[in-house]
């Protein structure tokens, strides 16, 4: 690569034009800077409550909408399976997509460092990046899945030819929209990574209402939607129902069932995509950052999206296929084993999944401002504050998630009934509450080590750290997730769909543990993700940044 300083067409009127624009981006940089860190108790909380509240918010609606969802889906019909055939064909698409989606999560890293350097500018070009490489993937991984899935289901579900169209058709729906859900999630870390997640929160707050108004359309059509009336014991049809039934009559829309509630997702998806997308490529971002300017494909920040997130990518595909084959494969396989329908343990096993949604997805929101503070503080090249800012944090994700471990054992048997339809059978009924309450004793007792295992990762992550980590999940869920799962539908059949659980419980304790051992041993204080410019040999050229940017540093060498 030549110079940077050669690269440049124009001359000094070319220099002068980029340093008026960067004197105007600096005029302006004290708006989207913070206060400076300092380590104080009050100082930590109000940085952590400032990021995290919107975090955990949207997170929070995330597990809201799915609950809602399967509220819907239950009432669809009487049979348990429309719960199972949602809930599988939901869990492929995000296994397919799960290795790009823990990938580009390491752009709040790349954006955080450079803020807290004073180089926010050169986040968005690794944003965009991110989306060239979500792009690529859903071409060339995702829309050839949609004729594919219906094989892989007939060889997971052989006999079951109802389970497999159902979970078919809402999974084919959800890998067409897929591209919106990648996007988004790329948009959101960079305004994770800058400090602004009020952006992420309205566009995922305005995409989950869109998802149940549509729902409530899609699903059941002009006939409404029912809801149980405990006072009269019959269904009835709540007035939001009926104006939106009356819209589905008007538009001709009748009950599409679970088709209709992979629409409806994938609708709320493209809602998240648009309104950050569209603040990020605005007037105002690209005056400040250069959003605008940044969208070329940079092999450089290819090269460090890859290099540092390649570790986090593996880590959440592999995640997602431990996850799939315990609930699709393992779970059913011990309600076998016990002489049930595995269709019953399918369905409380993702019952009691969406709860402990409940207690996790507020401890990711949590994770994801820890991510954002200790990229900004290894930014800055403060590691202390950084390990002040991760055990407030992890104080309260412990203390959220183990008063959900005392809700799951408290109230084990009311949680599982809400998910139960009116008209299921008395002895489906008392099994699947046989089984849903042992299940959520399970849940209950990985809660506080889930809270370190999401808590050090964000930490972690946030400096840089992503290899070991990494390897330490896929070694740990291979070997306790199938590995112990089935060797207890193997050795102890008698558990049935509780040996399983069991193994994936001990991964997540034993992942807390060792993953808190890492942060404690403090390795990750060494690693930074800034491009110091005094420290890059000459030979190094910062494509595309000093091209395509207003890089305040010209000018001034």
């Amino acid at each position: 690569m030549t110079d940077t300083h050669d690269t440049h067409q124009g001359g000094v009127e070319r220099r002068d034009d980029r340093v008026d624009q960067s004197s105007q981006a600096s005029s302006r940089q004290s708006e989207y800077s913070s206060a400076p860190l300092n380590a104080s108790d009050s100082g930590a909380l109000k940085e952590m409550l400032t990021i995290a509240i919107p975090s955990v918010a949207t997170m929070t609606s995330y597990t809201i909408m799915a609950f809602v969802d399967k509220l819907m889906v239950k009432d669809i019909g009487e049979d348990p399976v429309y719960i199972s055939a949602q809930s599988n064909g939901s869990m492929l698409v995000w296994m397919l997509m799960a290795y790009v989606l823990g990938m580009n999560g390491v752009i709040n890293s790349f954006v955080s460092q450079n803020y807290g350097a004073n180089k926010p500018e050169r986040g968005a070009a690794y944003t965009w990046n991110g989306l060239w490489i979500g792009a690529f993937f859903y071409i060339t991984i995702m829309i050839p899945m949609i004729f594919v899935i219906p094989s892989i289901y007939t060889r997971i579900h052989d006999g079951n030819q109802q389970l497999i169209d159902l979970e078919s058709q809402y999974a084919a729906i959800m890998l067409l929209g897929g591209f919106f859900v990648i996007s988004a999630r790329s948009i959101h870390h960079y305004f994770y990574g800058l400090h602004r997640p009020n952006v992420v929160l309205v566009s995922a707050l305005v995409g989950n209402v869109t998802n149940i108004i549509l729902n409530i359309l899609f699903i059941f059509g002009d006939a409404g939607m029912p809801i149980a009336d405990n006072w009269f014991g019959q269904a009835v049809v709540s007035p939001v129902s009926s104006s939106i039934a009356w819209i589905a009559s008007l538009l001709g829309i009748s009950a599409m069932g679970i088709k209709g509630a992979a629409i409806a997702t994938a609708i709320g998806g493209a809602m998240e995509f648009f309104i950050p997308f569209g603040l990020f490529v605005s007037a105002k971002y690209a005056r400040l950052f250069g959003t605008r300017e940044a969208w070329r494909v940079s092999l450089k920040c290819l090269k460090d999206l890859f290099r540092v997130g390649f570790a986090p990518g593996m880590m959440f595909a592999n995640e997602m296929i431990c996850w799939t084959i315990l609930m699709m494969w393992l779970v059913p396989m011990g309600g076998e084993a016990v002489g049930d329908d595995p269709v019953l343990h399918n369905t409380v096993g993702w019952i009691a999944l969406q709860y402990m949604h409940l207690s996790f997805m507020p401890a990711v929101g949590i994770s994801i401002a820890t991510q954002a503070m200790v990229g900004k503080a290894m930014g800055r090249g403060r590691p202390d504050i950084a390990v002040s800012r991760t055990m407030l944090a992890l104080k309260i994700t412990v203390g959220y998630m183990g008063l959900c471990a005392l809700c799951f054992v408290l109230f084990r048997e009311q949680l599982v009934d809400v998910f139960i339809n009116e008209g299921t059978s008395d002895a489906e009924r008392t099994r699947l509450l046989e089984i849903g309450v042992i299940i959520m004793i399970a849940a209950a007792v990985f809660q506080i080590f889930d809270a370190f295992a999401i808590t050090m990762t964000g930490a972690l992550r946030g400096a840089g750290d992503t290899v070991w980590p990494g390897v330490l999940t896929i070694i740990l869920s291979w070997v306790c997730i199938p590995g112990v799962g089935l060797a207890l539908i193997k050795l102890a059949p008698d558990l049935g769909s509780i040996g399983p659980w069991i193994g994936a419980s001990l991964y997540i304790i034993l992942l807390g543990i060792l993953l808190g051992y890492r942060f404690k041993g403090g390795k990750w204080k060494s690693i930074s993700l800034v491009d110091r410019d005094e420290n890059v040999p000459k030979s190094i050229d910062l494509d595309p940044f000093d091209d395509v940017m207003p890089d305040p540093t010209i000018g001034a060498v």
